[in-house]
């Protein structure tokens, strides 16, 4: 005992999560530990992701500074409990904790664990609420508790919540600024690692609600060297990679960034509920984008079961198989339910456009387009405006004519170039073709085509590939499908009647009827609803 406990307390500070708690079982068996032994016993299990055993032994450090009657290191004991079980999605257990904190910390004078605990309730645990006055007032008194008690997390905390708080209002340059120092203080000051991963997880959730991909990658670089630093630790690993996942796929390497995500579903499930959600939802994305849709479904049930709201990714599945009304319905509820989180719903309003435009609905468009607008100029984000400018020059080519689109979508693609987002930049291009296919400049056209063509086959973007061939003419139409037969089904699968097909294409209502038959066979489907849903899923709608 004489040797073994001194060597798990040093194998714990230096970070060396398996070693320490081997040592601690292994003390544990000589002699009782102490309630510090316990907590950091219990810590390092935690970060090896053996939440079972974790739990239990932090609940044993709890009981014991109980038991020795020292209040305020059992209320930052029920304060790590209440988090811990937040993280696994036990709420109302988090909630009886966060309780047992409040209490014991009631008669106390001012003291930082009081400050822990007003971060824990009136910042973090309420910044989804609609008093964001009264979490910024909490911030600053974090901060200022933090300053008076010469305590670095508590300032980095306080700065945190300050960053959340003024985003969530719009004031976006302050809040990142505010979050830059409080990561940067971090990393630099020695934190304890579960701050970190707290300061971090909050950065990043805000560089994703801003559209913010150069932060987001600068962050995540560093984060991953951090955590590089010392062995063995799964949660952070795992929040430190569905974020990674995330940026690669802004960056372009799809496959690469399914591997990373995948690998949070399965690593951190158990212990972070949340972050497995988003993992789920990441896969979701990607396998949507490279036509695997069977497999999106899965993963956007996976992440709803878990709590993540799987919008607007399954609205946009939805509209890839086909099914225009439901998408339109999916994402109409989507933006119903969410009524505060403004960066939320400038994604949603950017799917709805896409929904309503495939659905014929301009007015639909319109709204959510001037919507998008109004936000991402509120908040100014490089992000938000590259795909307010994408959208709102998709409804311009849709209402105003190719002419008055043009500009826009120019500026839309040099954002997302700015912004090395390949997918995004290309998506752009390939709207650019067909604009100057319209205004005649054929090179112009080509060119444009070309390189978004490229970029696709590269990405693994199999219905932009095929959407781009079609549009580029007689290129590669599946199942021996001609230019025409394709033109015929795209407008059939748009709710066209055969007089309204045989209208827009100057030919006869017999001859729009002898397509379709042709069409039936060659796709092998029986009633118009089948051929839409083809239509759809082979990118065959103009």
């Amino acid at each position: 005992m004489t040797e073994v406990l001194p060597e798990a307390r040093e194998a714990y500070r230096r970070r060396e999560w398996r070693r320490a708690e081997e040592l601690f079982t292994a003390a544990e068996g000589l002699a009782e530990l102490d309630a510090d032994d316990l907590h950091a016993f219990a810590d390092a299990s935690w970060w090896l992701g053996h939440i079972d055993e974790s739990l239990g032994v932090s609940s044993r450090a709890y009981r014991r500074y109980i038991d020795e009657h020292h209040p305020r290191p059992a209320a930052m004991e029920a304060l790590n409990l209440a988090y811990y079980l937040a993280l696994r999605g036990d709420v109302s257990a988090a909630s009886g904790w966060l309780g047992r904190a409040v209490r014991l910390l009631a008669h106390e004078t001012d003291c930082p664990e009081q400050a822990f605990l007003v971060y824990a309730r009136d910042v973090e645990f309420a910044l989804d609420g609609p008093d964001l006055d009264s979490v910024l007032a909490a911030a600053q008194a974090v901060i200022e508790a933090g300053v008076r008690h010469d305590e670095p997390t508590l300032v980095a905390l306080g700065l945190t919540g300050r960053g959340r708080g003024l985003i969530r209002q719009g004031k976006v340059a302050a809040g990142m600024a505010a979050l830059d120092e409080a990561m940067t203080s971090s990393l630099r000051d020695g934190l304890s690692p579960d701050w970190v991963g707290n300061v971090y997880c909050n950065l990043m959730s805000a560089c994703y609600e801003v559209a913010d991909v150069r932060r987001a990658r600068e962050w995540t670089e560093a984060a991953v060297q951090w955590v590089d630093s010392f062995s063995a630790a799964v949660l952070f690993a795992g929040i430190c990679r569905v974020h990674r996942s995330q940026v690669l796929q802004s960056s372009g390497a799809w496959e690469e960034a399914e591997v990373e995500a995948l690998r949070v579903c399965t690593d951190v499930e158990h212990m972070a509920v949340g972050t497995a959600a988003e993992a789920h939802y990441q896969v979701g994305d990607l396998r949507r984008l490279r036509g695997d849709f069977a497999g999106a479904h899965e993963a956007y049930s996976r992440s709803h079961e878990l709590g993540r709201d799987p919008q607007p990714g399954l609205a946009l599945l939805h509209l890839a198989e086909g099914r225009v009304e439901a998408a339109a319905s999916s994402i109409r509820s989507a933006l119903i339910a969410e009524t505060l989180n403004r960066p939320v719903r400038a994604r949603l309003c950017a799917a709805q456009v896409e929904i309503a435009l495939a659905a014929d609905d301009v007015d639909t468009a319109c709204k959510a387009d001037a919507e998008l607008t109004e936000i991402a100029s509120a908040y100014g984000s490089s992000g938000l405006l590259a795909l307010a400018f994408f959208v709102h020059g998709l409804v311009a080519l849709k209402d105003g004519g190719a002419a008055e689109a043009l500009p826009i979508l120019r500026d839309a693609c040099r954002r997302w170039r700015e912004l090395d987002a390949p997918y995004e930049c290309a998506r752009v291009r390939a709207v650019l073709a067909q604009v100057y296919d319209e205004l005649g400049d054929t090179d112009a056209a080509e060119a444009e085509r070309r390189v978004a063509e490229a970029t696709f086959v590269r990405l693994g973007a199999v219905l932009d590939t095929r959407a781009l061939s079609i549009r580029k003419g007689g290129a590669a139409l599946p199942d021996g499908l001609t230019a025409r037969e394709a033109e015929v089904l795209g407008l059939a699968a748009r709710g066209k009647s055969n007089r309204q097909i045989a209208t827009s294409l100057v030919l006869s209502e017999k001859t729009v009827a002898r397509h379709l038959s042709n069409i039936f066979t060659k796709i092998n489907v029986s009633s118009r609803t089948e051929a839409a849903a083809y239509a759809f899923q082979h990118r065959l709608i103009r």
